[in-house]
Formats: structure tokens, C-alpha cells, sequence
């Protein structure tokens, strides 16, 4: 098999304005791939550049894509870690828009063999429910907020945090007051608290049962970790601290997390997932499927990363329920009672982008 023409589009999809502790995002900065093969199969993919955190934009991925599909013209979609290694070699980093080929790569060979991503990637097929997530706001706002998805009969809440520690303090104070102790919370500051007060808060928030804290303090503070792990009272998640699986190796050496959060988008795509899921599975440390501000498209690939995998134990899968405003994507996951999300059966991801959206983009073919 090989590859004939790869299509990019600048996949901007509007949105309510998302705050965490680093920026606002006015709209998920999206770039959908579509790969064509000499044998008919189409692969899908997509990621989601949030700049404050990866280091890439919509435009850089947008150029970089065309240098890729350069690359890989008239050769073999099959050979993943072959095609992988050749973007790799050609530039470092940018994870985001490498995630999108990866992607597609994997959607065309599950498509090639006939049988579900899932399926594909060794695992079965199940149910699982995501959190819904509050963006930073007045403590007020957010309390009512959590009210809203309490009536909704959500049943676990990731809040954004990472400002002042009295702030931060008082928005869970109130969120706790308002939903009781029947709902789960997890936080997650982004790197927003400097190491002096991230302890002080994690102290004070305690006893408000926090499921655990994702990325308490900045990347390059991951000295600090082992011991804010020993003595945090709330459990530690490595997010921003963990890209590649290189990354986990460090982190797990040096028991500087309890949990690892994943996102395609921020590691690279499956392939990398694979190695950092496997490598913390055999250390006893679960995982997060998580993401950025991704349409079902790309949800459902990790709908399918995250059944096929019993390591996967969290699931932060509300990517296009994060203010999205519109919705173009056929067939794939949907929610179900709540948040409840199970893979398509279809062969490949089985979703993709209506033609008709599509053609109102901003695209190339190469």
C-alpha cells in the first residue's frame, strides 16, 4: 500500500472562551489530516494545538503538516514506526501536528485489517465515563457551575485551578458547599502554583476529598516532585511534566508522580501512548486518557486508546464538551447517559468529518 495525496485542513472549530491557569482558548486551534491511499482507504486524523502548553499553534502545525506530507508521499502507511521515526528525524518536538499523522496512520491500518481501532490495538471494547470540567472563573461561577453538572447527574469534576492560594482555596471551598461529598473532584493547576505555596494549598484543600491534583507546579520545578509527592496529602498526577515516554522514565525513576495524565496531543500520538501506558503500567502507576480541545473525531481514537487498555484507569474525555459550538463529526463516540462513552464497532476510528464542514475550511492537498 501506499500513500497518494494527504489533504490538511485548518480545522478551527468556535467555542466559548476556555480559561486555565496559563491563557484562554477563543477556539479549539484544530487541524484535521485525511491520508489517501493507492487501496481506498482514507486514514482520519486530528489534533489540537493549545499553545500555552505545547509550544504550537494552529499555523505552525498547519506549515509543518505540508513539510510531512512531503515526506511521506508514495510510501507505505503500514510501516508506523518507520513513517514516525522520518518525522521525528526531521524536526523535534511539535508532538501536536505529529499526532495527527500518527493517527491516521493507525486509523488506516485497523481499516486495513477490518476490524475496530480497539480491536486493533489489542484490547475489547467496554464503557467508560468521563469527568466534565470547570474552567477558571470567580469562585461564585464556578460553584454554580458544579451545580449545573450535579443536576446533570455528573458524577466526577476536574476543576482548573492554579492562581492565588486563597483563591483557589475558596473555589473549592464553594464548589464543596454547593455539591456535597457525593460527586468526586480532581484538580488541576496547570502549572500555575510556585513550589512554596503548591504544599500549602494541597494541605489546605485535603480535607475537601480530592480525588487527586494534576501538574501542581511548573515542568522545570520536576526536582521538586519526589518530595511534594511524599508529603502531599493529595495524590500527585504528572501532566505538563510528562510529553514522551523518555519523559515517564524520569518521572517514575525519581517517584515524582502517582498518576500519569496522556494526551495524543501532547506526546505524539498512539504510538507514543503505547510506550508510556506500558512503561507505567509495569511500574504499578495508573494513567489518565486525556486531551486538549479535540472534536469527537480525534475523542474517539481515544475512546479506543483508553478501552483497549486496562491501565487506563481515569478518563478526562470532555475535550468537546469544553464550549464547543459546533459539531461535524459522523458516526464515532457519543455520550451516553451523561457521560458515559463506549468505541464504535465500525472498522478503523469510524468517525469522520462532514464533507459539507469540510469544504468551508481552509485546506490543501499535497
Amino acid at each position: 500500500m501506499k500513500i497518494k495525496n494527504i489533504s490538511i485542513y485548518q480545522y478551527s472549530i468556535p467555542m466559548v472562551p476556555f480559561t486555565i491557569a496559563t491563557g484562554t482558548m477563543n477556539f479549539a486551534q484544530n487541524i484535521l489530516i485525511q491520508i489517501y491511499t493507492d487501496e481506498g482507504i482514507i486514514g482520519w486524523g486530528e489534533c489540537s494545538a493549545f499553545p500555552m502548553i505545547v509550544g504550537e499553534t494552529q499555523n505552525t502545525c498547519y506549515t509543518l503538516a505540508k513539510d510531512f506530507a512531503y515526506i511521506w508521499k508514495e510510501k507505505d502507511p503500514l510501516l508506523i514506526e518507520v513513517r514516525m521515526h522520518e518525522l521525528h528525524q526531521y524536526i523535534a518536538g511539535n508532538y501536536t501536528i505529529k499526532s495527527a499523522f500518527d493517527m491516521a496512520l493507525y486509523d488506516i491500518a485497523a481499516q486495513y485489517q477490518n476490524v475496530p481501532l480497539y480491536a486493533f490495538l489489542g484490547g475489547n471494547n467496554k464503557i467508560i465515563e468521563s469527568d466534565l470540567t470547570i474552567g477558571i472563573d470567580t469562585p461564585v461561577a464556578m460553584a454554580a457551575s458544579a451545580s449545573a453538572f450535579a443536576k446533570k447527574r455528573v458524577h466526577c469534576i476536574k476543576v482548573k485551578l492554579g492562581k492565588s492560594i486563597l483563591d483557589d482555596i475558596e473555589r473549592i471551598k464553594q464548589i464543596r458547599n454547593t455539591i456535597g461529598y457525593d460527586i468526586r473532584i480532581r484538580i488541576d493547576a496547570n502549572q500555575g502554583w510556585n513550589p512554596t505555596d503548591a504544599f500549602a494549598i494541597l494541605q489546605a484543600l485535603a480535607p475537601y476529598q480530592i480525588e487527586f491534583c494534576e501538574q501542581p507546579m511548573a515542568k522545570y520545578n520536576d526536582d521538586l516532585l519526589p518530595k511534594l509527592c511524599t508529603d502531599s496529602p493529595i495524590p500527585i498526577m504528572a501532566d505538563e511534566s510528562v510529553f514522551t515516554h523518555h519523559d515517564a522514565a524520569r518521572i517514575i525513576r525519581t517517584q515524582s508522580c502517582h498518576a500519569i495524565n496522556i494526551k495524543f496531543s501532547k506526546s505524539g500520538g498512539i504510538l507514543e501512548a503505547i510506550a508510556i501506558n506500558k512503561l507505567a503500567a509495569e511500574y504499578g502507576i495508573p494513567c489518565m486518557m486525556g486531551g486538549m480541545l479535540e472534536s469527537r473525531l480525534a475523542l474517539t481514537a481515544m475512546v479506543h486508546f483508553a478501552v483497549a487498555n486496562n491501565n487506563i484507569q481515569y478518563f478526562d474525555l470532555d475535550t468537546c464538551l469544553i464550549g464547543h459550538l459546533e459539531d461535524p463529526v459522523l458516526d464515532g463516540a457519543h455520550y451516553k447517559n451523561g457521560l458515559q462513552l463506549t468505541a464504535p464497532d465500525l472498522p478503523g476510528i469510524g468517525a469522520r468529518v462532514d464533507e459539507t464542514y469540510l469544504k468551508t475550511l481552509k485546506n490543501i492537498t499535497i
